[in-house]
């Protein structure tokens, strides 16, 4: 038997800056989760650091403990693995006063 496995967009053509999320995404059923994060354009001013949030509802957000860099540079991929996270999950990020990206982010994740 095949294992199943969806990959959701959860952030398409987003230009992040100042605070940003990714949209949750429900993933209760899976054993496994990894966020991709791609930026579509040259980012612009310092690398921001971008960390995992789980939820119990979808509404109420706590660190995860997962932290990544940003993207440094157009069509660069950043990633975080995830094994124990319960049911709800997102990615966030802070950036710097002008600092920015456009990102393309999914959410692969496997039963």
């Amino acid at each position: 038997m095949l294992p199943e496995n969806i990959t959701a967009v959860v952030s398409r053509n987003e230009r992040w800056r100042g605070e940003a999320a990714s949209e949750p995404c429900e993933a209760g059923w899976a054993r496994e989760a990894i966020f991709f994060v791609r930026a579509l354009k040259q980012p612009v001013g310092p690398t921001a650091t971008a960390w995992v949030e789980i939820s119990p509802d979808g509404m109420h957000w706590l660190r995860e403990g997962t932290e990544i860099a940003m993207p440094a540079e157009r069509d660069g991929v950043a990633m975080a693995r995830l094994s124990h996270f319960g049911n709800w999950l997102r990615i966030a990020a802070r950036f710097d006063s002008g600092a920015e990206c456009r990102v393309l982010v999914t959410l692969h994740l496997k039963a």
